[in-house]
């Protein structure tokens, strides 16, 4: 059996670019401070553990979204049922625009994605706690 790719990952990614809404560092940092937001991290923990999150960030690696954004799934969050902006963000934010996008299919309202992604944000000298499961 052949594999014949109709898409690539950068297609993918392009097609969520043009369809999901980005907040910039500068504002996520302003949203971090007021703390009229949750700061959704989507990569898997060893990379949380080795660059440690934005301070007060939620885990949810980006392979269990779904389920844990479909409140009929037996792994719901509950974290999503708040009425609160959503910001998405990985390293540098190819993941995190693919799991904006998916948050948005599912009906997720006000969902964002960091600019950029952590690597962006570090740059921008943004804070970064340990992750501590």
């Amino acid at each position: 059996m052949t594999f014949i790719s109709t898409k690539s990952c950068s297609d993918l990614v392009a097609e969520a670019e043009s369809v999901i809404s980005y907040i910039s560092v500068d504002d996520a940092q302003k949203f971090l401070e007021t703390g009229n937001a949750e700061f959704i991290d989507v990569r898997v923990y060893r990379e949380l553990e080795k660059t440690g999150v934005i301070p007060g960030a939620h885990s949810c690696p980006r392979g269990l979204l779904e389920f844990w954004l479909d409140q009929e799934s037996p792994y719901a969050r509950e974290i999503f049922t708040l009425d609160k902006m959503f910001i998405f963000y990985c390293d540098n934010g190819w993941r995190s625009t693919l799991s904006t996008r998916l948050a948005q299919d599912m009906g997720l309202q006000n969902a964002h994605c960091l600019k950029g992604g952590l690597d962006r944000w570090t740059t921008a000298q943004g804070r970064v706690s340990p992750y501590h499961w």
